[in-house]
């Protein structure tokens, strides 16, 4: 007979994995949607299920991992490079597009996911309490999150231009909330919750801006330079 400690800790675990596997799938769907539609399935395959693995591995290691003085400072500023990158990508137009490889779009996946994975696999581990069993399913299913997550937001970018900066932008915010939480950071920017939300959302808006004006300024050029008539 199932007990309500084991029904109680598995929805924890899908809770847990709700949350905190959806900026990660943001990521997966921003770094294969320029792909051609074949290769972007198998990018969201790939990387999702290597993704998978490195979060096995995590499982031993994440707690040790986030003790490590300024690791979630610089995990923080990579998600700015990768938001900053991947909107670039992932601008209305298609102007870089074809900058994109199979490849690249996997490393960063794997790169995204591990940076912003060791709160999820810690959440998870906890939940379980110790249970290899539960700790397996809570892994699987947030590689189901993942996956299908990453699939219908690199579909939904297709068709609804302004998710790509949504999408960086949630990248931004959990970069600039890692660079807040970080034990070298902190004591020198300890601000209060609402003050902590309103930097991650200004810096998240300032970094769309910016980033968005300089890739218009890098394409311009190539643009200019198009014989007239050609397509722009």
């Amino acid at each position: 007979m199932i007990s309500a400690d084991l029904v109680s800790r598995v929805l924890q675990i899908i809770l847990i994995d709700l949350v905190l596997s959806g900026d990660n799938a943001v990521v997966i769907g921003m770094a294969a949607h320029p792909l051609p539609r074949k290769q972007r399935r198998i990018a969201i395959l790939v990387g999702g299920g290597a993704a998978i693995v490195l979060r096995i591995t995590l499982t031993s290691v994440a707690a040790m991992l986030l003790g490590l003085p300024a690791l979630k400072a610089v995990g923080g500023l990579v998600l700015l490079w990768i938001a900053f990158k991947l909107l670039e990508e992932n601008e209305p137009g298609g102007g870089t597009k074809q900058a994109t490889t199979l490849f690249g779009a996997i490393g960063t996946i794997l790169l995204a996911d591990f940076i912003m994975s060791l709160d999820n696999v810690l959440g998870v581990a906890a939940a379980s309490h110790g249970d290899v069993v539960l700790l397996i399913f809570g892994l699987v299913f947030s590689m189901a999150i993942l996956m299908v997550g990453g699939s219908v937001f690199a579909e939904l970018v297709d068709r609804l231009w302004w998710l790509a900066y949504l999408g960086a932008a949630v990248i931004a915010w959990t970069g600039i909330d890692m660079l807040q939480e970080d034990a070298l950071v902190l004591p020198f920017v300890a601000l209060p919750d609402l003050a902590r939300v309103l930097v991650d959302a200004v810096g998240a808006a300032v970094l769309v801006v910016v980033a968005h004006r300089a890739h218009g300024r890098t394409l311009a050029p190539t643009l200019s330079g198009q014989p007239e008539g050609s397509p722009r």
